[in-house]
């Protein structure tokens, strides 16, 4: 408990130094930006404030019953935590200066299908969600966790369809085929 926890603590911390300390590439001419992109990201942003309005007590068992279940939830967040970073930090890279907080396509905008991009579509999102789940884990009552993934769809969706329909307008075929190719968030479900 106080392992995952502890891991999970520092996983935030690894995200935000990828974000804010990461080698800026050469910022590439904007052709095009959708600025209700934004309104996605607030509303994912609240699904991780509702973890922390519904958190339980720090280092306290995920699961109040079976040792077992509490471990096997407490690996799972530790696994979460580790992978999302990773994802995130590979995503970053293979994006470079096509990456930005707002939906955008740049001139020469090129389609990201390498590293983890050839599993989903926006992995970048995909990590953001392994963090909620395994901040959930740690921290939040299951009931929190459960609605708090319900809004970070919700805010996801947007995102998506606004990064998405950029995409198309810009890459055309080529971006269709890639949507065909690789599910937008996970694999098998969406």
């Amino acid at each position: 408990m106080v392992l995952a926890t502890t891991v999970v603590i520092i996983c935030w911390f690894l995200f935000a130094g990828i974000l804010v300390f990461r080698k800026l590439p050469k910022a590439a001419p904007e052709q095009k930006r959708d600025g209700k992109s934004i309104i996605g990201l607030i509303i994912q942003g609240l699904s991780f404030a509702i973890l922390g309005v519904f958190h339980r007590a720090t280092f306290t068992p995920i699961n109040s019953g079976s040792r077992a279940v509490a471990v096997s939830l407490s690996l799972a967040a530790i696994i979460l935590a580790v992978a999302s970073i990773w994802i995130v930090k590979a995503a970053l890279k293979v994006l470079g200066k096509e990456w930005s907080v707002t939906a955008r396509v740049v001139e020469g905008h090129k389609l990201a299908r390498e590293g983890p991009y050839r599993l989903v579509r926006h992995p970048i999102y995909t990590g953001m969600l392994g963090m909620l789940l395994a901040t959930g884990l740690v921290f939040s009552h299951w009931l929190a966790l459960i609605g708090a993934i319900g809004i970070y769809f919700v805010g996801t969706v947007i995102r998506i369809k606004s990064e998405e329909r950029l995409l198309r307008e810009a890459l055309g075929p080529e971006f269709e085929s890639y949507a065909r190719s690789a599910p937008a968030l996970l694999p098998g479900l969406y």
